[in-house]
């Protein structure tokens, strides 16, 4: 699939666009256009890791995990998901995070691979944080075979839906998109960003403003509300890989990494998925927030050891650089 052309990337004085980063835009389900970046290698490249990030986020937020990715020795592909980032909205309110299933995004992640897969040396390694884990899981459970391995930060495998019942949440969440409303959103602040002693996704108050500082400079990567649509879509992609075959034909290593205090994805979920994978491996960072990625430099550093072991698994010890962290 041919790319159609390049596409900008935002730094900013705390976010800086790394060195060598290039962002293009693709094709993906029905035409929409979405956006992708490379970023090379330090060094001769050893391999190429696909980073896949959560419902709210785009590229920019992982320049600092293309970095590490770099010093290692790998390339990193990095995307926007349809409906947020810079990649085209699926609704008039470009604010609301909406969904129409999972397919789309299914068949999206098979255009980025098949777009970027000459710039992409192997072996491949999957990344995807909370949304991006459970699609990019997904995809392996209906068939992606060109990964050798995955690691997954706080995969969405599990929807916490506070106070509501599950089953009533879900409930509501079929009807209301059966019935054509869902585009609406599910009620809750509005507010695309938050006060960090209030926030629940990082212990780390200088990546949290950093992360703000992007929206600043950039306010249409901003995203809000979830849709009943995009709940719906959640309640069925997760119900696919706790009880659908395919999540146990995973041949691949993957590697869970679970937020010991996370209030937004349901750590037994997490276990249980994981127990299904044939070679499947669960680890929680004790006390961390949902967005391990964006926490403190000791989480961080447990995240990279996990990363680091299956890399190991996939390219000899010996050629592995030394870790930054």
């Amino acid at each position: 699939m041919a790319l159609a052309g390049s596409a900008p990337l935002v730094g900013t004085p705390d976010a800086p666009t790394p060195e060598g980063a290039a962002a293009e835009w693709f094709a993906g389900a029905g035409g929409l256009r979405l956006r992708a970046a490379l970023f090379p290698a330090k060094g001769r490249a050893r391999g190429s890791v696909v980073v896949s990030p959560g419902r709210t986020e785009a590229i920019e937020k992982y320049f600092e995990v293309a970095t590490e990715l770099a010093v290692r020795g790998f390339v990193t592909l990095a995307h926007d998901w349809r409906g947020q980032g810079l990649a085209d909205r699926l609704l008039p309110d470009r604010l609301l995070g909406h969904a129409a299933g999972y397919q789309d995004f299914l068949t999206d992640y098979a255009a980025l691979l098949g777009t970027f897969e000459p710039h992409l040396p192997r072996p491949w390694i999957a990344l995807g944080h909370s949304m991006g884990g459970c699609l990019t899981l997904l995809a392996l459970a209906e068939g992606e075979r060109r990964f050798g391995g995955a690691i997954l930060s706080a995969p969405m495998l599990g929807v916490r839906v506070g106070a509501v019942p599950r089953l009533a949440a879900r409930a509501l969440a079929s009807v209301l998109t059966a019935a054509g409303r869902g585009g609406r959103p599910v009620p809750g602040p509005a507010a695309t960003s938050t006060p960090f002693e209030s926030n629940i996704v990082t212990h780390d108050r200088a990546r949290f403003a950093r992360a703000e500082g992007l929206i600043e400079a950039c306010p249409d990567l901003a995203l809000g509300l979830p849709t009943w649509g995009w709940l719906d879509f959640a309640f069925v992609a997760t119900s696919r890989l706790a009880r659908g075959p395919g999540a146990t034909r995973i041949d691949i290593p993957v590697t869970v990494v679970a937020a010991g205090d996370d209030r937004l994805v349901d750590n037994t979920a997490l276990k249980a998925v994981t127990a299904r994978l044939p070679r499947g491996r669960y680890v929680e960072i004790a006390g961390a927030f949902h967005e391990l990625l964006q926490e403190t430099d000791e989480v961080q550093a447990a995240f990279w050891r996990e990363f680091d072991a299956l890399a190991a698994q996939l390219v000899p010890e010996e050629s592995l650089p030394l870790a930054k962290t």
